[in-house]
């Protein structure tokens, strides 16, 4: 288990992503997904109040109520670790006050809880001061509604002010970030955000840690159908360096007799701004093949490194 910096939060090492629950999955499956998780010993999972609205039918809120009833038919919820994100809801946008006071209080009663341990600002809103945003959260803090908050899609400048805000004000600070990261994504976060969040002292939990699905190694040259309704974005990924990348993690995975996804979300737990990756599992053998946790040596963090480079 691992202690997420600043807080006191014991997580699993994998925190299991939610953006699918009600889409890619519906509800008995995604229990099945979450009664697998938690029969491995894992304890958090990753959610929005906008997941997922890009549904045509859905109005955003569909994966915190699957979420809520699994914990709800389990009497579990002491046990979890449960993080959501306010700010990109169509209906509940922005990160004022009054939209985050209201978001937070649907969230909570479609998780059918009476606190959020990881709150997220989604996105940065940039038409409301800090004090307001910020002083919010404290509120909440205050009131036992939330433990802690975080930020995920800020630029390393904004990042900085906040915490530093934070700190000058005595109000609660972002105790982490949730950007894009793994073995094929790597320019957006490495370099000016990796710095902040090692200047900071805070860590950086990662999402799309297997790059929707493109480092399983289910998608290869050549191969032109795969079963999976995240086809079309993993093959975004489709390209010789790529290809690359996926050969030089098949001997890795050969020798840990491990899947291509425990190697891809082992590098990300090699790197040091990061603690917990993110991986969501359309099924229970999916699971099983991101759940497995890998202690890759130096020489294959580097060879991954120059590969992926």
């Amino acid at each position: 288990m691992i202690t997420i910096a600043e807080t006191d939060l014991v997580v699993h090492p994998l925190c299991l992503g939610s953006n699918i629950f009600g889409s890619n999955t519906d509800e008995a499956q995604s229990h099945a997904v979450m009664d697998a998780y938690f029969g491995h010993g894992g304890n958090f999972i990753d959610t929005a109040d906008m997941y997922n609205q890009w549904v045509e039918g859905h109005v955003g809120g569909e994966s915190e109520t699957i979420i809520g009833s699994w914990m709800n038919a389990r009497g579990n919820r002491d046990a979890m670790v449960i993080a959501t994100k306010v700010s990109k809801m169509d209906r509940r946008p922005g990160l004022s006050a009054k939209n985050i006071f209201a978001a937070c209080e649907e969230s909570l009663n479609r998780l059918q809880t009476d606190y959020i341990d990881l709150y997220y600002s989604h996105d940065d809103d940039l038409t409301v001061s800090l004090e307001e945003t910020l002083g919010a959260y404290a509120q909440l803090i205050a009131e036992g509604k939330v433990r802690y908050i975080a930020a995920s899609n800020f630029t390393p400048a904004r990042l900085r002010e906040s915490i530093k805000f934070s700190e000058d004000n005595s109000v609660p600070a972002y105790v982490a970030v949730q950007d894009l990261y793994n073995l094929v994504d790597r320019t957006k976060y490495e370099g000016e955000m990796s710095q902040a969040v090692a200047d900071l002292g805070i860590t950086n939990i990662p999402f799309y840690g297997i790059a929707r699905g493109f480092l399983t190694g289910k998608y290869r040259a050549g191969v032109t159908e795969v079963d999976s309704k995240r086809a079309a974005g993993a093959r975004e990924y489709a390209s010789d360096k790529n290809f690359a990348v996926l050969a030089v993690m098949d001997e890795v995975a050969k020798a840990h007799n491990a899947s291509l996804a425990a190697i891809a979300l082992a590098w990300l737990r090699a790197q040091p701004t990061v603690s917990v990756p993110i991986a969501s599992a359309r099924t229970v053998e999916q699971v099983h093949e991101i759940i497995q946790i890998v202690d890759l040596t130096h020489d294959e963090v580097e060879k991954l490194n120059a590969v992926s480079a």
